[in-house]
């Protein structure tokens, strides 16, 4: 896909300092959070989602634990959320360990309790498998999930996309026609998985844009909180790590203040360069924690809405 005009003109802006001057704050933004453990971990959570809040964000999507590990949570996290913070909530929806009924039932009692938007996932194969199987009895995939989804309700459903390719899918050309599949399915969006390089998003971008995907992808942001965290993270999925990145936050493992400000800065800098690649639409693994997701945001020119 070639740049238009408009894109030129932005990328010129981006090379010129300050980078971000200018931004008219024409963002939109999502957020994921996680079922909290306990009390603190609850206390943290809503701290971050009425922080984030006034953003005015499109929606907040709640994960779920593999085989229905923190349904509960989960559903009580997406409901409090959409009723209380007044931010339209997603709920994780994932087909490991359990049949079509009982995903069905769960989806059912989303849509009775308002919830009208579901991420929909195959799901990572639960603690002590080393590979993804599917239940005899359940959606094997994605694809089916969204599907029977849409049988039951007319849910916005966002999925996943991995700019780097899945670790289980045989090559990226089978990456992009499962992607492809999800939207035929009945996805509204993708949001991909976390990545360090704007350019491989582009590629990616432009791959599913030539086998005929016109649904939106959005990139999926992941501020650095734990260095460590992240390598584990990624060699899980398969994300890149540079090698500059581990140099930059070298020696910073007590220096939790200096972390952050090291951490924001990557993340907006390639927040920048995304949008000026024709970006608008930002996912932010937040971890639930605000300040880094809400920082980036700011240095984008999203400002707090006023309260109606």
């Amino acid at each position: 896909m070639s740049p238009t005009m408009d894109q030129m003109r932005e990328a010129q802006r981006a090379l010129d300092a300050p980078l971000f001057s200018g931004l008219p704050g024409d963002v939109e933004v999502s957020f994921e959070f996680f079922p909290p453990k306990n009390d603190k971990m609850n206390e943290t959570l809503w701290h971050s989602v009425e922080t984030l809040a006034p953003l005015g964000p499109r929606f907040a999507s709640v994960t779920y634990g593999a085989g229905g590990s923190t349904r509960e949570r989960t559903h009580e996290q997406v409901v409090r959320i959409q009723n209380e913070a007044h931010i339209p909530a997603a709920a994780h929806l994932t087909c490991v360990d359990a049949t079509r009924e009982q995903v069905d039932a769960v989806a059912r009692h989303y849509w009775e309790e308002g919830i009208r938007h579901i991420v929909a996932l195959r799901g990572d194969a639960p603690d002590g498998q080393s590979r993804y199987t599917p239940h005899p009895g359940g959606y094997a995939n994605a694809v089916e999930l969204i599907a029977g989804l849409k049988q039951i309700a007319d849910f916005e459903i966002s999925v996943a996309a991995y700019p780097e390719v899945h670790p289980d899918s045989p090559d990226a050309q089978a990456d992009i026609a499962n992607l492809k599949a999800k939207f035929d399915a009945g996805a509204t969006r993708a949001i991909t998985q976390f990545f360090f390089d704007p350019q491989c998003f582009f590629e990616f971008r432009d791959k599913a844009a030539a086998a005929g995907i016109e649904g939106e992808i959005v990139p999926g942001i992941m501020p650095v909180m734990s260095f460590a965290a992240v390598q584990r993270m990624s060699g899980l999925c398969g994300t890149a790590i540079p090698h500059w990145m581990e140099g930059l936050f070298e020696g910073l493992d007590d220096q939790p203040a200096a972390r952050q400000l090291v951490s924001a800065t990557i993340a907006a800098e390639m927040c920048r360069r995304l949008y000026a690649g024709g970006v608008r639409q930002f996912h932010f693994y937040t971890l639930n924690r605000a300040e880094l997701s809400y920082a980036i945001c700011h240095m984008l020119g999203l400002r707090p809405k006023a309260k109606p």
